[in-house]
C-alpha cells in the first residue's frame, strides 16, 4: 500500500487527537476512578477524529462492537479524505491516571488502509529492543536470558550492564528469574507496555530490552512507534479460551501460532503520536499554569524517520 496518504498535514493532525484525549483525562487525575477517566479520554479522541479531514476506520480500540459504544473496532471516523487504519488507546494507563502514578499517555497510530494488524483483544508474548542491532537479535523463542546475552554481546558489554522493562505481574515470575539470575538489570513496570516498548527506542531511559506478556493491541501500536524510530519486535497472540480463538477467527487469523515480526504487524509506513497524561520517563504530564494547558508530546512518521517533540501551550 502507498504511504503518500501519511502528508505533513496527518502529522500534525495526530499529535492534535493525544493531546484532546490526554486533556481530558488530566482532569481525572488522582480521583480513583478509572472509568470516568478512560471514558472523558474516549470522548475526547473520537470527538478529535471525527472532526478531521478522513476516512478512518479503527482496527485496534476499545473492543468489539457490542463491548464498546464508541472507537470500537470497524468503527468509522472522520468527515471523509485518505483512506487511514487506525490503532488508539484514549488513556493507556486507567489504574496509573486515577492514582496519580508516572507514565499515562494518550497514544494513536495510523497506517495507509489495509496495512495494520487487526489484532484481536487478547494477550501477546513480546519482545522488543532499539534500533542499531542486526536483525534477529532478539527471538521470541530464546529465553529471556539467552536474549539478554544476545543483546550484551552485540554491544560488548557483560550481561549486568543490560536493563530488561517487564511489567509487573505474576505471570512474569519466571521471567524476571531468568534475568535475575543471569545476572540482567529488571525494570519493573506497574502498567503501560506501549511506553515500555517504547523506552527500549529512547537512549536516556537505559532500557535496552522489553520482554512479557500485555495486551495484543497495545502490541500493535508499540510496533508502529518502533517502525517511526528503528527497532526490532516479534509477537505471538495467547488465546486463553475458545471465545479469545473466535475472535481471532472473526478478523480473519487463522495461524493462532504466528510469530509476528513488526513489518509483518505493521505492513507500511505509519505515524504515531503519543501525550503525556502524567509525567513519566519520556514525556511529561499535562499541567495548569497560569491560565495556559500544557502538553508534551511525541509525534513520529516513518517514511520520514522523524520524530518531533511537540509541546503546546494554550490559554484554559
Amino acid at each position: 500500500m502507498s504511504s503518500d496518504v501519511l502528508d505533513r498535514g496527518l502529522v500534525l493532525d495526530a499529535v492534535r487527537v493525544t493531546e484532546a484525549a490526554a486533556i481530558a483525562s488530566w482532569a481525572m487525575v488522582g480521583r480513583g476512578d478509572e472509568k470516568a477517566a478512560d471514558q472523558a479520554a474516549v470522548d475526547a479522541m473520537r470527538n478529535a477524529l471525527n472532526d478531521l479531514d478522513i476516512d478512518g476506520e479503527i482496527v485496534i480500540g476499545e473492543g468489539e462492537r457490542d463491548e464498546a459504544p464508541m472507537l470500537y473496532i470497524g468503527e468509522k471516523v472522520g468527515k471523509g479524505g485518505p483512506r487511514v487504519d487506525i490503532a488508539l488507546d484514549p488513556l493507556e494507563g486507567t489504574t496509573l491516571t486515577a492514582k496519580a502514578m508516572a507514565n499515562a499517555l494518550a497514544v494513536m497510530a495510523w497506517a495507509p488502509a489495509g496495512t495494520l494488524l487487526n489484532a484481536p483483544d487478547t494477550y501477546m508474548d513480546k519482545i522488543a529492543c532499539g534500533p542499531g542491532f542486526k536483525d534477529g537479535i532478539i527471538d521470541l523463542d530464546k529465553s529471556p536470558a539467552d536474549n539478554a546475552k544476545a543483546m550484551a554481546a552485540a554491544k560488548g558489554v557483560p550481561v549486568s550492564e543490560i536493563t530488561v522493562c517487564v511489567l509487573d505481574r505474576p505471570r512474569h515470575a519466571e521471567i524476571i528469574a531468568s534475568l535475575r539470575d543471569a545476572g540482567a538489570r529488571v525494570y519493573l513496570i506497574t502498567d503501560g507496555d506501549v511506553a515500555g516498548v517504547m523506552n527500549t527506542a529512547d537512549p536516556s531511559t537505559g532500557v535496552d530490552l522489553y520482554v512479557g506478556q500485555g495486551g495484543a493491541p497495545e502490541g500493535v501500536l508499540a510496533c508502529a512507534a518502533l517502525k517511526c524510530v528503528g527497532g526490532q519486535f516479534q509477537g505471538r497472540l495467547v488465546f486463553r479460551n475458545n471465545d479469545e480463538r473466535a475472535r481471532a477467527a472473526r478478523i480473519g487469523i487463522t495461524d493462532l501460532d504466528k510469530k509476528y515480526t513488526l513489518n509483518e504487524i505493521v505492513r507500511a509506513d505509519a505515524i504515531f503520536a503519543a501525550t503525556g497524561v502524567t509525567k513519566g520517563a519520556l514525556l511529561d504530564g499535562v499541567r495548569l499554569e497560569g491560565g495556559f494547558v500544557h502538553t508534551h508530546s511525541l509525534v513520529m512518521n516513518s517514511s520520514t524517520r522523524t520524530v518531533r517533540e511537540v509541546r503546546m501551550k494554550r490559554p484554559v
